[in-house]
This record gives structure tokens, sequence and C-alpha cells, in this order.
């Protein structure tokens, strides 16, 4: 059963970054390409952790409830093509993936920051999910995501606001 959204008309919607990406689907993959068409952008930290898996594989498996409503989606992450393609062969991952090596996207949707494990500070990336409305404005976002249930809340999330 899908829940549902609770935080959807407390958001202030806001320009999304603008990024030119390299796409696990061989083209590069642009807002302004996007504009025009929904997206939801799932920024996750690195190929085959057992998280992100998960996280990836939730999203791949709801992909035709996104492409039924007409929704493009994507992850991102610092991994390179190279790993997103043994990543997406491995799991039989149906989305394509960007590749942000330099995490200059990461960074500019706010999900690279200072992280802390076992008392050692490292620089890394947030979970973090963006619902993109045709205009090319944020109009949802998950911080420090918990996979379980996050992707029932970003497709009940996406189904609403298009609806509106």
């Amino acid at each position: 059963m899908v829940k549902s959204p609770k935080t959807v008309t407390s958001f202030t919607p806001h320009p999304a970054p603008d990024f030119n990406l390299a796409s696990s689907g061989g083209e590069n993959v642009s807002l302004s390409g996007l504009k025009g068409g929904w997206t939801v952008l799932f920024i996750y930290p690195t190929d085959n952790t057992p998280t992100c898996t998960q996280e990836a594989c939730d999203f791949s498996a709801a992909l035709p409830e996104f492409e039924t409503l007409g929704v493009k989606l994507f992850g991102l992450s610092k991994d390179s093509l190279k790993d997103h393609a043994k990543f997406i062969t491995k799991y039989g991952l149906k989305m394509p993936l960007l590749s942000d090596p330099e995490t200059t996207t990461i960074d500019e949707f706010g999900a690279w920051g200072e992280k802390t494990l076992y008392g050692r500070v490292y620089m890394g990336t947030d979970r973090s999910t963006f619902i993109i409305d045709p205009q090319g404005l944020i109009r949802k976002a998950w911080r420090k995501v918990k996979v379980k249930g996050h992707i029932d809340d970003v497709l009940a999330t996406t189904k609403e606001l298009i609806t509106e």
C-alpha cells in the first residue's frame, strides 16, 4: 500500500541546479534537456554497497510506474560510467545512472558534505532524492534518506504533484 505524502505543501519550489552529466545510457543528460517533463533524481553515495544497491534496485523495480506517469528517473553518484555499467549489469537496473566524479553537481544539489564514521571526519555524499517539475523547479527534496519505504513515498508524492 502506498502511504500518503506528508510534506508536499510545506516545500517551497526553487530552481534545480543546472547540470550536464555523462549517462550510462551513452548520452549526456542536462537540466535543460529534461525541461518539459517531470524528473526524479536520486543521489546516492556509491555503487555496489548494500544500502545503495537496495535503493537502486527499488527505484528500478518502480520504473514502470514512473514511466506510466511520464516521469524520467535517474540515479546519480560520483562513480565512473565503467563502475555504473558493472552495477547495472550485476543487478539488472533499468534506469540510467549519471556520473559526477568531481561531485560538482552533487554539491550543487546540497548532497555533498562532511560526514563522520567511527570518529573519522570525511567528505561524502548524503543520500538525497529530488522531484523536478517541467519548468526545472525542485518541487520536493528528501535529505539523508532512509531507503525503507522511500520509493513508495517518492512515487506517491510524484503522483500528487503531477495532479495538482
